[in-house]
């Protein structure tokens, strides 16, 4: 879908600019925003390019650069961290060889960090795209990244 479908799509309602920012972001296979699209929804909506900037940036969700097909969010929440977030953060750092906020050279993966997933009771988690996985040990976290990988073919 393109900048302007989203748009009419939202009557191009400034109080739907979240809906419209993660239907842009969704729509580019790198999963980011381009200051492109950013300059086209400005004109299309007549909302300044530096309040859709300063919106989109407050939200770790949004990115203005490109970033890989599959984003592994590692929770770093004070309950993760107390379960093994970091040990988990290590091992998918380890297993793709990329640092937090880098994308693996085939692009497939990006590692990032976020504050809080909102899912305590199943400490240490991450989200990979829209879905969760929780209780997780190094070894499924490894496990989970092989299927992905099967999957594509790598």
């Amino acid at each position: 879908m393109k900048v302007r479908e989203i748009v009419r799509k939202y009557e191009g309602k400034r109080e739907n600019l979240l809906q419209i920012l993660h239907e842009i972001q969704d729509d580019c296979s790198q999963n980011y925003i381009s200051k492109e699209n950013i300059d086209l929804l400005s004109e299309e909506i007549g909302i300044p390019v530096s309040d859709i900037t300063g919106t989109a940036s407050f939200y770790s969700m949004f990115s203005f650069k490109p970033r890989g097909k599959y984003i592994i969010r590692v929770c770093a929440s004070p309950p993760c961290h107390i379960m093994g977030s970091e040990t988990i953060f290590e091992v998918i750092s380890r297993e793709l060889q990329v640092q937090k906020g880098e994308t693996t050279t085939d692009g497939l993966f990006t590692l990032e960090e976020t504050s809080c997933l909102g899912v305590c009771s199943v400490a240490p988690a991450v989200m990979i795209n829209d879905t969760v996985y929780g209780h997780l040990t190094g070894e499924k976290i490894k496990n989970i990244i092989e299927q992905i990988k099967k999957k594509e073919g790598k």
